[in-house]
């Protein structure tokens, strides 16, 4: 059982919806930010791998991607910063990408030295479940489930993925939004009582009644633009999973970064 799987176990027990944190790989001191993440109770990390040409991501991811190339951050980058945070904690790591970066590396060789980085799963979002077998030779598979998803492809997700399944909250790309989709908390509902895995839903989850409205309806929340945009403005990405978490407020932003 991997550390993805015993997070999920815990959280049941615990009766508490997680916080998965994204973060960009090389946007900033990744070890650090994840550090600072992990103590203001994220349970688990996505690390982001910096790619040129996304097509789920909103302006403030594609941003630092951009950033994170501009400094010469490579998926060999990405294993260093993995085995670097594996010396000091056992947060569950899933690793972020499309298919062109680890086609690039080659799956089986990205497999393979993910695993040995000290990475549990990986998400790769325009990867379809019938086309995985590549891809899951040594290492946990997770897949994205649409509001828009017919019930045989829910159960095909379901199926594939291992450890928990995506749930995307809205169509579109990912960004912070005021409010969410007043249909997510129906839908969501009908569909994870489809699921045999956990479910953990992300794209928009910003504040704290947010989280408020979907703790008692998903096993995991996923927090991602909020934190970028935070690390880009200079401030502390664990203020925003604690403004989340309603541990603290959040400080006034400075902007969009």
């Amino acid at each position: 059982m991997n550390r993805v799987d015993s997070l999920f176990k815990r959280l049941k027990r615990e009766r508490r919806c997680g916080l998965i944190a994204y973060v960009t790989c090389g946007d900033g001191d990744t070890v650090r930010i994840v550090e600072d993440l992990e103590r203001a109770g994220a349970d688990a990390i996505e690390l982001g791998i910096p790619f040129s040409d996304p097509i789920a991501d909103g302006p403030v991811i594609q941003a630092a991607a951009q950033r994170a190339l501009a400094k010469g951050t490579t998926t060999r980058d990405v294993f260093a910063i993995a085995r670097a945070i594996r010396e000091r904690s056992e947060i569950p790591l899933i690793a972020f990408s499309y298919l062109n970066p680890v086609l690039r590396y080659g799956a089986e060789a990205f497999a393979r030295d993910a695993k040995a980085a000290g990475i549990d799963s990986l998400l790769l979002t325009d990867l379809p479940p019938e086309s995985a077998d590549d891809f899951r030779k040594g290492m946990d598979l997770i897949f994205l489930l649409a509001p828009t998803s017919p019930d045989a492809r829910i159960k095909i997700i379901d199926k594939a993925s291992d450890g928990f399944v995506y749930y995307v909250s809205t169509t579109g790309v990912t960004g912070t939004r005021n409010e969410l989709d007043p249909a997510l908390l129906d839908r969501l509902a009908e569909v994870r009582a489809k699921l045999r895995h956990p479910i953990a839903v992300g794209f928009g989850i910003s504040r704290h009644e947010h989280y408020a409205m979907l703790r008692d309806r998903c096993d995991a929340i996923v927090v991602g633009s909020a934190i970028v945009r935070a690390i880009a403005n200079g401030e502390s990405a664990g203020d925003v999973v604690r403004a989340i978490l309603g541990t603290s407020p959040l400080p006034a932003a400075r902007g969009e970064g």
